[in-house]
């Protein structure tokens, strides 16, 4: 349930103010009055962390950023308040990847909105869960057909980072160069952390990940590991038919550490560790804001799986 706020309502607020939105710019293209702030920056809504790191680095001093899902909350569990409407239907753009919240997807104005995904090549998601969501909900996961997790790539992330930049650009002609110079910045920061990643993890004992839930399909399939997700998304519990898969999986191949995650209990993946005499280690999948940055969370990541993982730099 949405606290009283019913997704249905959700829309018709969205619908309302996209509307007002059009009248009040006469339809032209650019910055409305309504997706800008008083002194005339644009105002952009990011969907979760990674996103609003991205826009904040690419947007600099020329817009408004407004994360969508506060710090601590799950973005799988997000639900629509009114307030989290009215930032959507005043922003000038939102920044998000489909699949990852349905709430938003159905919510966002596919005019004034940058899906991630549309920018980089994705990848199927969790092939070795199709029958694992029989008989539940659908998940936005298996709505889209891919594994919305790309931020967890540095090398797709300094794509999206150049598209980003041009979808400013466009919105914003004023400070257009401004946003392709620091996206252009922020595209090389994150190709520097690229390489670390490349480096770091070449020459490691053990290349199989056994994850809370497959969240690290992007990082896997970009430095030749092998991803096995308990779960496919933090929602589901796994059925005792999978916990024995994964159990078998890992004894098979000698894993020495279960990665578990900030914003969803470790119970599951601690009852997998003990049954195959393995330890637990956190693996962000940054879906919340950490402690530090993107760049400062994914070095820490590195580090845990270049530990859990024997690899020598």
């Amino acid at each position: 349930m949405m606290s009283g706020f019913s997704r249905l309502g959700a829309l018709g607020l969205l619908t309302a103010g996209a509307l007002l939105s059009a009248t009040a710019c006469g339809g032209g293209s650019g910055v409305s009055e309504v997706g800008a702030t008083s002194d005339g920056k644009p105002e952009v809504v990011a969907a979760f962390y990674p996103l609003q790191w991205l826009t904040e680095q690419v947007g600099g001093s020329d817009v408004q950023v407004t994360g969508l899902t506060a710090p601590g909350v799950e973005p799988h569990d997000l639900e629509l308040g009114i307030q989290q409407v009215t930032d959507l239907q005043n922003a000038a753009l939102t920044v998000y990847v489909k699949g990852v919240q349905p709430a938003v997807d159905d919510a966002v104005d596919q005019e004034k909105s940058f899906d991630a995904a549309t920018a980089v090549t994705t990848i199927p998601a969790g092939e070795g869960h199709e029958h694992e969501h029989e008989g539940e909900e659908e998940h936005g996961h298996d709505e889209v057909g891919y594994d919305p997790h790309l931020w967890l790539d540095p090398s797709r992330m300094a794509t999206v980072a150049g598209k980003l930049g041009e979808r400013l650009a466009a919105a914003d002609a004023a400070h257009a160069q401004a946003y392709r110079d620091r996206a252009a910045k922020t595209a090389a920061a994150l190709t520097t952390l690229d390489q670390e990643f490349t480096k770091g993890l070449t020459t490691c004992r053990s290349r199989t990940m056994v994850t809370a839930h497959e969240a690290f399909g992007y990082l896997a399939d970009r430095y030749k590991l092998k991803q096995v997700g308990i779960t496919l998304d933090p929602e589901t519990e796994p059925s005792p038919a999978r916990l024995s898969e994964v159990a078998k999986l890992a004894r098979a191949e000698g894993v020495t550490t279960i990665f578990t995650e900030a914003l969803v209990s470790p119970k599951v993946a601690e009852v997998l560790a003990n049954e195959v005499g393995a330890k637990t280690a956190v693996l962000d999948p940054l879906e919340s804001k950490p402690s530090g940055d993107y760049v400062s969370a994914m070095r820490d990541n590195l580090k845990t799986l270049q530990t859990a993982l024997g690899c020598t730099a």
